[in-house]
């Protein structure tokens, strides 16, 4: 039974309601907790205007959709009481006794929680919120459908408080919605958030769908004919339908896969329901056979369930005029399970309800409790709730204690974007729950993380391998996109100035005489600087302008010269940055941040367009991924004595005169401390990152081993990353 958009609002519907699936019921119960509710709110109203009592009614007429018991009816009519009137817990317990009291405080404890935004929520309030609803799981149900009347009449709360709670709703209520099984109520909660998170996209896409159902409506009829006939061959009797997804999951997929909605060929999914777990295999088989199935697009939930009961079988296959076809079979106990979630479970015997804790996906509310009485810190708590919620999603902690949301796989980089794209592109690193970590670190649920920056530092091509956000993605390609093309520019000039000096052209002249742009056009380009940058980039030879530019009378011998030229000799760069370039001249060197080589180390350069080469130590796994046809030979220029930035990691005990005693081994080896770290971990052990200036990788070596003979120091280490 759908539910989805389904809303009763007389109490009489729910009486019946409840007799129809539990003949046995307490109808005095409810009747008494009805009477109750309308006198302890008489004479409140709704921002609508109407009476409060429409709210409780509304609550309870959802649950006994979802066919709970009537303690759990009756606590959807009282679940305010205690938070807006003068009525008590002990009050209730008099009254209706203490299992509808505990289930009407959980409720009310829920309601206190104030959630913020994700970066403003803290992990105590939500280990207060899954404390509360884990010690009876119909807290959690009331509380759902308390939120879904909320979410249903929210076009009358003022804007600012829609989009709060629109937010929290898609943040926390939506994702338990799902976690519990309950399709129906998720999805119409995370519809109804989206409706008002984003109402413009909301409304294209709900008429998108609208007129995309109407023009489907032969197609579908066509299918679901097609299916039937099949079936009907075999005698198999089962229920087949068609239905749209859902506006918000059509929103997810085109943003997930970057399309608009015209593109989107499955919006209608097909239902085939069944009465054994056999046919459900059979009919997979017939379907098959009728459509040739797309591979990689089937997945078996009947023999691998997911977490919260959920099972199925999906396929996708190619049906009529080439269409993809999304395809669910089940049976009908699944089907109700899909539906319904943890609801499906409370069915009755005998006329007593069957305890929630029989339900498997109880379960996992019921390791919350055990995982909550073996840890002290909230945070820890968090992560394993949060993963287990979210498990797609990774949550970080900001030095202050807000929470970060990432995708799986996400680094110190995407952290530092979030904050700011200055912030991102001076990244160095980041400490990790209190360690320097490089930048190729993936994020993991509970890391408190602080990012390292400095001024010198700018981002890289190479960064692109490394994050997972868009935002961060977008903002590294935009910056390296067009320093790259700022250095071809400057390059570019520079060898046309450098070609036109030969033959007694001044640059500036050609320029201001328009001549350079008029040879740009000639070849498409709508300024001198696109010319220039294709230059640089070595697309174009600066030579084609000394044709175009040379007096009349001398372009022929201009063309013999060029056609003559020999082509100059291979050097060897010897640029100050301590290392030599083998076969090339005029090259702009940058060290690689991976993996920080020295002196000493052996050394291989990448040819990298617009930003010279890149020099990383011969086995540094960035390079070995890399293009091979764009590495060269490089060696350290022992005639340069240059100093070169490390980072070293130091464990050690937590004593008086420590910092003094490090500090003194840098001096006394002629190094000079750029930057330094230290914080204590406890009251014994102390953790510190040094950068410090060296000459060469025996310099280093010298240092490390003199701080490892100091007293205290437990352990030194070599970073990747400065």
């Amino acid at each position: 039974m759908n539910l989805k958009g389904k809303s009763i609002v007389r109490f009489g519907e729910i009486q019946d309601l409840v007799k129809s699936y539990y003949p046995d019921a307490d109808l005095d119960l409810l009747r008494h907790a009805y009477i109750y509710s309308a006198q302890v709110h008489q004479g409140q109203s709704r921002r609508s205007g109407e009476p409060y009592l429409v709210h409780p009614v509304a609550v309870a007429g959802i649950l006994a959709q979802m066919r709970l018991d009537e303690a759990s009816v009756a606590t959807g009519l009282l679940h305010d009481t205690v938070e807006d009137t003068l009525t008590t817990v002990d009050t209730l317990e008099q009254d209706f006794g203490k299992d509808i009291a505990l289930l009407v405080d959980g409720v009310t404890k829920i309601s206190k929680i104030e959630f913020q935004s994700k970066e403003e929520r803290h992990a105590e309030n939500f280990r207060k919120m899954i404390l509360a609803m884990s010690r009876d799981i119909r807290v959690l149900l009331v509380k759902l459908a308390d939120r879904l009347h909320n979410m249903r009449t929210l076009d009358h709360m003022p804007r600012e408080a829609r989009q709060r709670i629109a937010r929290e709703t898609m943040e926390i209520y939506a994702p338990l919605a799902a976690r519990l099984g309950i399709y129906w109520m998720w999805t119409e909660l995370e519809d109804l958030a989206f409706r008002h998170l984003e109402p413009e996209r909301y409304e294209l896409i709900k008429t998108s769908l609208e007129e995309s159902i109407k023009l489907k409506e032969v197609h579908v009829n066509n299918i679901l004919r097609i299916i039937q006939e099949k079936l009907g061959q075999y005698t198999i009797e089962a229920v087949t339908k068609g239905r749209s997804k859902e506006i918000y999951s059509i929103n997810r997929k085109m943003l997930a896969q970057n399309l608009e909605f015209d593109q989107i060929h499955d919006v209608i999914a097909f239902r085939i329901i069944l009465i054994s777990v056999n046919e459900c295999y059979a009919v997979l088989g017939l379907i098959h056979s009728l459509w040739r199935p797309v591979p990689g697009r089937f997945k078996d939930y009947i023999a691998m369930p997911k977490a919260n009961g959920y099972q199925s079988l999906h396929t996708t296959v190619i049906g009529p005029e080439g269409a993809r076809i999304e395809i669910q079979i089940r049976t009908h106990e699944m089907d109700l399970i899909a539906e319904e979630g943890i609801a499906a479970h409370w069915s009755y015997k005998e006329g007593k309800a069957v305890e929630a804790e029989d339900a498997k996906v109880v379960n996992w509310l019921r390791q919350m409790m055990e995982w909550q009485q073996d840890m002290d810190d909230p945070r820890e708590f968090f992560e394993n709730v949060r993963v287990d919620l979210y498990p797609d999603e990774v949550y970080v902690f900001t030095p202050k204690g807000e929470v970060k949301e990432f995708p799986k796989g996400a680094t110190p980089l995407d952290f530092a974007y979030s904050i700011h794209t200055e912030v991102g592109h001076r990244c160095v690193g980041a400490r990790v729950n209190g360690k320097m970590v490089p930048l190729k670190y993936h994020l993991l649920t509970g890391d408190s993380v602080e990012i390292v920056t400095s001024a010198h530092q700018k981002p890289s091509k190479d960064w692109l391998k490394y994050v997972k956000t868009g935002r961060a993605r977008v903002k590294i390609r935009h910056y390296v996109l067009a320093e790259e093309r700022e250095r071809s520019v400057e390059i570019g000039r520079a060898g046309v100035d450098r070609e036109l000096k030969k033959w007694r052209i001044e640059l500036n002249r050609a320029e201001r005489e328009g001549e350079i742009l008029k040879i740009a056009k000639e070849f498409s380009f709508k300024t001198e600087t696109d010319l220039y940058a294709s230059i640089g980039y070595g697309r174009i030879s600066p030579k084609v302008l000394i044709t175009r530019l040379v007096p009349p009378q001398e372009r022929e011998k201009a063309k013999a010269a060029l056609t003559e030229e020999k082509p100059v000799q291979k050097q060897i760069s010897k640029a100050k940055s301590g290392v030599r370039v083998q076969g090339l001249t005029d090259i702009l060197v940058n060290f690689a941040k991976c993996c920080n080589p020295l002196p000493g180390d052996a050394i291989r350069g990448f040819i990298t367009r617009g930003r010279g080469v890149t020099i990383h130590k011969q086995d540094c796994e960035n390079l070995l991924a890399t293009d091979s046809n764009r590495i060269v030979d490089v060696s350290w220029d022992d005639e340069q004595n240059l100093s070169r930035l490390v980072g070293l990691s130091i464990d050690a005990e937590n004593r008086s005169g420590l910092l003094a005693a490090i500090s003194g081994v840098f001096s006394s080896n002629d190094s000079d401390i750029v930057q330094a770290n230290v914080k204590t971990q406890d009251e014994l052990k102390a953790h510190g990152i040094f950068m410090v200036s060296v000459r060469n990788l025996e310099h280093l070596t010298r240092i490390m081993n003199a701080l490892r003979n100091v007293k205290g120091v437990e352990k030194v280490e070599r970073m990747g990353t400065v």
